[in-house]
């Protein structure tokens, strides 16, 4: 049995759920989210809390009944508290700037790299400190990763982009003969 998928998610006030046939649409202070579930699991809502079965009692069933449950969990939290990601981009002549809906990176390349912002994803940036926040789980942490693929902190001066909470284990390097 999946633990996750037992749990009732409990809708709070100020948020609306709908559920019709396999969609699912929450709208909240923050957004309005909605996901279309695969037919191995049923969506219900009764009683103010949402609540997903699977149909059939199988392994693979009862898989996708965990999964949907935390689907269902990440909507609601994301439409009232909303998600967050802190990227950190250190070396020197690094840097990352914001226009309109587009980050701008001077990465050490030969050119500036441009990635566009996604739809219901938000950035600040502050001496290089990147906040990406957003209602969708699954958009902020995509986001992040992909700025995060461009330059990974390399270990020997930690240069690059590294998440806030990110230890990186830094080497030694090349000793000199004495």
């Amino acid at each position: 049995m999946s633990r996750v998928g037992k749990q009732l998610i409990a809708v709070p006030a100020g948020v609306e759920a709908k559920v019709d046939g396999q969609a699912v649409s929450i709208k909240g202070p923050l957004g309005t989210l909605s996901r279309i579930f695969p037919t191995a699991v049923t969506v219900s809502l009764s009683d103010g809390s949402l609540a997903a079965k699977p149909v059939k009692e199988t392994n693979e069933f009862k898989a996708i009944w965990g999964t949907s449950g935390a689907h269902l969990r990440n909507m609601v939290a994301g439409v009232t508290k909303g998600f967050a990601k802190q990227l950190v981009l250190e070396g020197i002549g690094y840097k990352a700037a914001l226009n309109g809906e587009t980050v701008v990176l001077n990465l050490g390349f030969s050119h500036d790299v441009k990635v566009p912002v996604p739809t219901g994803v938000k950035v600040k940036i502050e001496k290089g400190v990147l906040d990406i926040t957003g209602a969708d789980k699954e958009a902020v942490g995509q986001f992040a990763a992909k700025l995060r693929a461009l330059k990974p902190v390399e270990p020997y001066k930690g240069k690059g982009f590294r998440y806030s909470t990110e230890v990186v284990k830094r080497k030694q390097g090349k000793r000199t003969a004495a």
